[in-house]
């Protein structure tokens, strides 16, 4: 049967249908037909032709408030994210458990944080002991396949890596189609650049943007006959900066577009550079949009939609060097608080999920909607009983431990009305962790959830914030990590 659902396209997006025939045939030659958590973790495996295929698109930095549908943005674009929130779960609270590209997706791959993935930091390599989200679906039947960015295969070619061409044992599982880059941002411009294949060989792209590049390619392995149920991770870049020239960089005629645009109330009162990248940003988010919506229309042309379980999502935020030097890596909700929708078999039916979730919780989520068991190992909860169980909701633990390096060594908890963050003064980032922190930033986030008065020292709160440091020791124990000593903040800022 037909579906009715309508994807709307950006006006730059142009048909590619011819390209996409020629090119098929090449596609399908390269993809080779291949407890510590809680009981409600551990689902009875479904049948094999039951089981859904399973798409997580992942947007680089992508921030929560430029989807419309979350209501806090008049001036972003995305038609087709909103109709993904109109059919299926959107989780409002969610956010990263370390925000920073590599540590944020291997937190996401294994459900364990950062700190026990080997990737504590970017350019590390994951630790290759750990049972992986690709790895486990792999086993149960599943192709495991990634085109775009990966970000979790060591940076030195000393090391056997590099920002181009992954080896297989740097993979985390994924064995059968690959097509991506371990650093896209260092291989890649948004007119031109390249990915690699499970060979190595180089694949090319010129005057054509990045996202649409990435989403060819998605097309072609999509147009594809599956003989088994797939995993795909799509892993765009966009909207992260382009590195070597230190903005983003949306599609021609973005900046004309946009400008004027809405300025998010977090940005408004700070320095930064969103002065002047804001109108690139909301172009690149327009595009990534697009993408999605393409993506949607090729499922149902090719009769998957019905069967195949899509994810948007994000690794971390943005905050246009507001809050540090850079564009993340902080403890504000500008960094941590991501985009998380999910629509397909088992997430049928608009819904707001009020609850507050990790990037810890995907892996686990996504392995009982395919009948398949966590790993004991894995450290995050199933989201799958907050659909199914009324009683799941007023037991869930709303609370999350963000992990932060490399602006700082930092450890924060989030709860619905608090973050309270410590960090290791002596400024040391060297280390996964500090022996010695010191209260750094408390918010409030019923009162003040755009973070402009941090609450860190005052006595009125010192009851709240002693509650919060029991709580953060609790989680970082939970995660593996010494205790360390957490001193009072001395001054009120």
């Amino acid at each position: 049967m037909q579906s009715d659902i309508r994807f709307i396209m950006a006006p730059n997006v142009k048909d590619r249908r011819s390209f996409l025939k020629g090119s098929a045939a090449a596609i399908a030659a390269a993809v080779v037909p291949g407890t510590s958590l809680a009981d409600q973790n551990h689902a009875t495996p479904a049948t094999p032709s039951t089981r859904p295929n399973i798409i997580i698109y992942l947007a680089d930095q992508f921030r929560w408030d430029f989807i419309g549908a979350n209501g806090r943005n008049g001036s972003t674009r995305t038609p087709n994210l909103d109709a993904m929130v109109a059919r299926g779960k959107n989780f409002e609270h969610a956010v990263t458990n370390q925000p920073v590209c590599a540590p944020a997706r291997s937190v996401l791959m294994t459900s364990r944080y950062a700190t026990e993935t080997g990737v504590w930091h970017n350019g590390l390599s994951l630790n290759q002991s750990l049972p992986t989200l690709a790895g486990e679906l792999r086993n149960a039947g599943y192709t495991a396949n990634l085109i775009g960015k990966w970000h979790l295969a060591p940076a030195s070619p000393a090391d056997g890596g590099g920002s181009g061409f992954v080896k297989p044992e740097f993979r985390g599982g994924f064995l059968d189609l690959w097509e991506g880059s371990n650093e896209l941002e260092h291989t890649s411009h948004p007119y031109e650049g390249s990915i690699f294949d499970a060979d190595g060989k180089e694949i090319t792209y010129k005057d054509e943007y990045r996202v649409d590049f990435i989403t060819d390619r998605v097309e072609l392995f999509l147009r594809q006959k599956h003989d088994k149920p797939f995993f795909l991770f799509i892993s765009q870049l966009e909207p992260h900066q382009q590195n070597d020239m230190f903005r983003p960089v949306g599609p021609k005629g973005s900046v004309q577009r946009f400008a004027n645009s809405t300025v998010p109330e977090d940005l408004r009162e700070l320095p930064g550079t969103w002065q002047d990248q804001l109108p690139d940003y909301y172009g690149c988010c327009e595009s990534i949009d697009s993408s999605v919506g393409r993506v949607r229309r090729i499922l149902e042309e090719e009769q998957l939609a019905q069967n195949t379980i899509f994810m948007f999502m994000s690794d971390h935020g943005c905050h246009f060097m507001t809050r540090n030097k850079e564009y993340k890596r902080s403890t504000h909700n500008s960094s941590i608080h991501i985009p998380l929708i999910v629509e397909g078999p088992g997430f049928e039916g608009a819904e707001r999920i009020q609850e507050l979730v990790g990037i810890i919780n995907i892996a686990p989520t996504l392995l009982e909607a395919a009948g398949v068991a966590a790993p004991a190992g894995m450290k995050g909860l199933s989201l799958m009983p907050l659909l199914r169980d009324p009683q799941a909701r007023p037991n869930w633990k709303n609370m999350q431990l963000v992990q932060i390096s490399e602006s700082m060594t930092g450890r924060a908890i989030r709860t619905p009305q608090w973050t309270y963050c410590v960090a290791d003064v002596s400024g040391a980032t060297d280390q996964p962790a500090a022996a010695s922190y010191r209260e750094y930033q408390m918010y409030d986030q019923r009162a003040d959830p755009s973070e402009m008065v941090n609450l860190a020292g005052r006595q009125e709160y010192r009851v709240t914030a002693d509650e919060l440091r029991a709580q953060l020791m609790t989680l970082l124990a939970a995660a593996g990590e010494t205790a360390p000593e957490i001193l009072p903040a001395q001054l009120y800022p």
